[in-house]
């Protein structure tokens, strides 16, 4: 884009800027600045300028066309032998660097983009105050002791005037003056051994490509698979970012999820796997960096940097999967600064969980470098189980800078998890039995375990300054095995039938990804183009068996008694034993269309080309199909003022059907439609963004039974989601973040063979919204302390797709107190403060109902290195 109204960046964040040791007053005399440095980090810079002395100072920051001006007043520029510095391309993304002296007392550093305009938004942290910039990351500046390298200085002409005509642009400024106090001695020692080794100060500017930190997020990748901004974005798009994570302490990704609007628990297949309504369709299979995995365990939270969650259709660029949106986890990178932290959390019903993450250099200059993110997991289960939660995750990562265009990223990681399998309560009549939330319906040695192990690789390459390509592999191998007192038919008298059933499953998948973006312009119209082509097979394979005869087990759920549980040896008559391969390849297309600086197209289409298979090896019958299908979107977005982004969408999914009609032929595939219109705000400078979007989304040709021949199906099945959402996140003010969601859904069943027309959708709440905040002491004795609270509210649920019973509404209270020093932070989580009964899910049967967690404690101490 040549240009664009710049609201935000006249509506300028501050620079703060904390004073380094004081010999004197801050007010008595000027910062010496006697060195610049100049030191790449990941995708980005950082400037240092070195002082002499610690005088206070001011930082006032402007921005216009693609460069961003920070004034330092109380400041002089006093470099060895020459008047100013200057450099050209210091890093990837920034055009040049000048730091000149503007007024006797006062110094200008300029950052100059190569393509973007800076739009800074202001978040703090303790008495460091960050300005990020979208188009080059975030911009920081802090006072501290800094090494003795140094970066040549280049000698350069100072233009008065210009500094003089820039001083007076009538753009909106803002300032920020940042004091601390500092012990005397040591301002004393400072102040009088100035050219001391590790005594000089330094004002420190970073500029980096890393995400804003804190609650505000303006980017993802998941709605475009480019660096697209979220307000350049016609589809709805919402990032919990990991400090969400960390002052909620969830560790779960569906405790992270209750913050975005839309998004429902579902069945969780006896709380061992995660799957999540979203607008109303059931969806298991998340994203991780962009790569599927529709493994079958809880995902981990441990190495999540942040959490994207994009809304409505998402075939064109993902390929097969449900309509009602996708969950993609963004995991932590390696840094190249050495950096080391451990954590460790205890809380109600035996909790235990700590964890390490480590990361930095390997060699000397920083091009190889690698992250290890580990965590055990022990106890934490309400439910009355013999036995609890044992669980083992680690995730190795190592990224290589093979050249100044060439990347790569390697990444494994390992998990082993054993846990109760857990169907939960049941339900008699029209609502849940009157019996204990921790009562145990199964057999109270009932496991659930999975092992899975995942590798992979990223390579990108910029071809030159405006076309990159990227090429990724991802393989994953799991096994999952289960043994339980499985619930069968609850009766009005509170007698349940039971049944002794074990699982025992393996699968692999396999993802191969490779794309080119570029940019470039058609006369005023600017382009980046994706184009890309994707490989993805997923093969699975197992068995479940039962006791000969399969005979039956009675409880009575007012007065349990289990009894004996048969040895695993004993269960030999097969019920399932069977196998699945699927195979696709995906073609598609991307261009996002700046048609005038404040109105851009998005338009793409993708065909899938898929063979699947499936064998019953009990009745030796066979299926396979061989299909295509495209998935088409379009979007526009129209920006009548900065802040705000106005914006409609249509598009579709897919997904391969598994039955067949009554004449052998293969079903077609499940169809996905939607259209959307929302509009995005980001109002505060940027600090604070929001999104409502309203929906329409159906899905056709699902299977149904045949009524002529019952052991064939029909594709005649529709059901449909319409709604409204809204999101908010950001800062509200220095320390007080918020991020609150709301959500009307209305998914029903329009068409089925079977089934009763505008029955709801299980598990999908008409109504359901959120909101949780947190404030932190800025400055003062309390500087650190910090509290927080949250209501998490659900409507009435379906409990069945035949609407035989609901699960009731609910609203959670949970809250958090906090203290942040220097390198560590001390927290306590109470989740479900008042201790409410609550319903999270049902399996889709009265039989199998998850019951919500009682009060609960957490404790948690974290330090870093």
């Amino acid at each position: 884009m040549t240009s664009r109204p710049q609201f935000l960046s006249c509506s300028l964040g501050l620079l703060g800027v904390v004073p380094a040791l004081i010999a004197s007053p801050a007010w008595a005399q000027s910062s010496q600045i006697t060195n610049v440095q100049l030191n790449p980090k990941d995708g980005g810079l950082e400037v240092v300028l070195e002082t002499s002395n610690g005088a206070a100072v001011r930082a006032l920051t402007t921005s216009s066309g693609n460069t961003l001006t920070t004034d330092i007043t109380n400041a002089q520029l006093r470099l060895a032998g020459q008047e100013s510095f200057r450099q050209t391309n210091p890093a990837a993304g920034i055009a040049e660097v000048t730091v000149t002296s503007l007024t006797t007392n006062s110094v200008r550093v300029t950052i100059v983009g190569e393509s973007a305009v800076p739009i800074s938004a202001l978040t703090r942290q303790g008495n460091t105050v960050f300005l990020n910039i979208n188009s080059a990351g975030a911009i920081a500046t802090e006072t501290s002791p800094t090494e003795s390298n140094t970066t040549e200085s280049a000698t350069t002409e100072t233009d008065t005037t210009e500094a003089d005509t820039t001083e007076a642009n009538t753009e909106t400024t803002t300032e920020a003056e940042t004091t601390t106090e500092t012990d005397d001695s040591a301002a004393d020692s400072s102040a009088g051994d100035e050219s001391a080794e590790g005594e000089s100060d330094a004002i420190r500017i970073v500029a980096t490509d890393d995400e804003e930190e804190g609650y505000t997020v303006r980017r993802a990748t998941s709605a475009t698979r480019t660096e697209a901004p979220l307000r350049d974005t016609p589809r709805s798009v919402q990032v919990v970012p990991e400090q969400v994570l960390e002052d909620q302490r969830a560790v779960r990704v569906g405790e992270a999820l209750q913050n975005v609007a839309g998004v429902a628990q579902d069945d969780s297949f006896g709380g061992t796997r995660d799957r999540f309504t979203i607008r109303g369709f059931s969806q298991d299979t998340f994203l991780r960096n962009g790569f599927r995995q529709n493994q079958r365990s809880l995902r981990e939270s441990v190495n999540v940097e942040r959490i994207e969650v994009l809304r409505g259709p998402a075939s064109v660029l993902y390929g097969q999967l449900e309509p009602g949106g996708v969950v993609n986890l963004v995991t932590e990178q390696p840094l190249f600064d050495p950096a080391y932290s451990a954590e460790l959390s205890v809380g109600s019903f035996g909790l235990f969980r700590p964890s390490v993450d480590l990361t930095g250099p390997v060699n000397d200059d920083g091009s190889v470098r690698y992250r290890l993110n580990a965590v055990f997991e022990g106890g934490g289960n309400f439910r009355d189980f013999d036995q609890d939660t044992d669980r083992f995750f680690v995730a190795p990562v190592l990224a290589w800078d093979i050249g100044d265009r060439t990347s790569v990223v390697f990444e494994a990681d390992y998990l082993k998890d054993k846990r109760p399998f857990d169907r939960g309560i049941v339900a008699i009549g029209e609502g849940i039995a009157d019996i204990p939330y921790d009562r145990v319906l199964g057999h109270p040695d009932d496991e659930g375990e999975v092992e899975e192990f995942s590798v992979g690789y990223q390579l990108e390459h910029e071809l030159n300054d405006n076309w990159k390509i990227r090429n990724g592999l991802r393989f994953t191998k799991a096994d999952t095995f289960d043994y339980r007192a499985d619930s069968w038919f609850i009766q009005d008298s509170g007698q349940l039938d039971r049944r002794f059933l074990s699982n025992d499953d393996e699968s692999d998948t396999l993802d191969v990804q490779t794309n080119i973006t570029g940019k470039f312009s058609t006369g005023a119209i600017d382009h980046t183009l994706l184009v890309g082509v994707d490989f993805g097979r997923t093969s699975r394979e197992g068995t479940q068996k039962s006791l000969p005869g399969d005979p039956d087990f009675p409880i009575d759920i007012y007065n349990p008694i289990y009894g004996d549980r048969p040895d695993i040896s004993e269960l030999t008559e097969p019920v399932r034993d069977d196998g699945s391969r699927i195979n696709t390849v995906g073609l598609y297309l991307q261009d996002q269309i700046d048609l005038t600086d404040n109105l851009i197209l998005l338009a793409g289409g993708r065909i899938d080309f898929f063979k699947q298979s499936t064998t019953n090896n009990l009745s030796g019958r066979e299926f396979e199909q061989d299909d295509n299908a495209f998935s088409p979107q379009v979007g526009l977005v129209y920006q009548p003022i900065e802040p705000i982004s106005l914006y409609g969408s249509f598009s579709r999914s897919f997904v391969p059907s598994r039955s067949i009609r009554a004449d052998g032929s293969p079903l077609d595939p499940e169809r996905g439609t939607q259209y959307e219109v929302g509009v995005r705000g980001e109002f505060l400078d940027g600090r604070l963004v929001t999104n409502l979007a309203a929906f329409e989304l159906t899905k056709t040709n699902i299977a149904t039974r045949d009524p002529n021949n019952r052991r064939f199906s029909l594709p005649v099945g529709e059901v449909r989601s319409r709604g409204i959402e809204l999101d908010v996140t950001g800062e509200l003010a220095p320390g007080w973040n918020v991020i609150a969601s709301y959500a009307n859904i209305d998914a029903e069943i329009t068409k089925d063979n079977l089934l009763t027309v505008g029955n709801r959708l299980t598990n999908v709440p008409r109504n359901s919204g959120s909101l949780w905040s947190t404030y932190e002491i800025q400055s003062g004795n309390l500087q650190g302390f910090g509290f927080g609270a949250g209501l998490f509210f659900v409507g009435d649920r379906a409990g069945d797709l035949d609407a035989t019973f609901e699960l009731p509404s609910y609203v959670r209270t949970d809250a958090v107190v906090f203290y942040r020093r220097d390198n560590w932070r001390a927290a306590i989580n109470v989740k479900n403060l008042f201790d409410i009964n609550y319903v999270e899910n049902s399996e889709g049967f009265r039989e199998y109902i998850s019951p919500g967690e009682p009060l609960t404690i957490i404790g948690s101490l974290s330090v870093s290195f």
